[in-house]
């Protein structure tokens, strides 16, 4: 299963807190349509209200990241980091340790 750092969690919930978005919400993460899910590069990130029917929770450090299928498959090994300069937050996956 996908693991959040701590830095990822704040960024999410910033992410969530700013739009005014409802207590459920966070982010997902989703293959891009027509993409073979086998690179970062064929995902997609967005703030969302909820998770969608067949999407995969994980909810680590108050943070909710909800995975499509396909996505969730990918990055079942994988750590989601954050690196925020200011305003800007990028989002980083990485092999987990």
């Amino acid at each position: 299963m996908l693991a959040i750092t701590e830095t990822a969690a704040t960024a999410i919930k910033n992410l969530t807190a700013s739009q005014e978005q409802p207590e459920d919400a966070g982010v997902r993460i989703a293959a891009r349509e027509d993409a073979e899910v086998d690179a970062l590069d064929s995902l997609k990130l967005s703030v969302v209200d909820g998770p969608a029917e067949d999407d995969q929770v994980v909810d680590d450090h108050g943070a909710h990241v909800f995975l499509e299928s396909h996505a969730a498959s990918y990055l079942d090994d994988k750590l989601l980091d954050a690196y925020v300069d200011g305003e800007q937050v990028r989002f980083a996956v990485s092999e987990r340790r």
